[in-house]
């Protein structure tokens, strides 16, 4: 997400009230490079609006992914982090190593998600998909490491 505009009018769309945390906090996760974590978004609020506590990071936090202006992701090691992005449907690609985010559409996965339905009788109202990985650049970075 490239923008705060994005998540405010996010907002805006879901009828939320916009409060000036709420603006210092969507342009708090736009500044972010990759995925985040709340007590990341904490340690920035307070260091440039000292006025934003932790419950209102992570009161906004699960507010924003109610609404999909942010998702939540499940790292391998257990902990979650964030990522801004578009209220469309998506996944994620992320490298383990930055922390790099991208976006990736369906990849497929509806006819899959029908095989599954299908195959167990459930209803699936909902998925997701997170990949984890080394992106091109970290890739990059290791080989001139392995060269030297």
């Amino acid at each position: 997400m490239s923008s705060p505009t994005a998540i405010v009018d996010a907002l805006d769309r879901a009828g939320y009230r916009m409060t000036e945390p709420r603006r210092s906090l969507a342009a708090l996760i736009t500044e972010q490079d990759g995925h985040f974590t709340a007590a990341d978004l904490v340690t920035a609020a307070q260091a440039t609006r000292p006025a934003i506590g932790r419950a209102t990071v992570f009161r906004t936090l699960d507010l924003l992914e109610g609404i999909g202006a942010v998702e939540r992701l499940d790292l391998p090691n257990g902990e979650h982090a964030y990522v801004g992005c578009e209220p469309a449907h998506h996944h994620h690609v992320v490298c383990s190593r930055c922390g790099r985010t991208s976006e990736i559409d369906d990849a497929g996965l509806r006819s899959v998600v029908r095989d599954v339905a299908r195959e167990t009788g459930f209803r699936v109202d909902d998925h997701r998909l997170e990949l984890f990985g080394v992106c091109p650049d970290c890739q990059a970075a290791e080989g001139r490491a392995r060269c030297r």
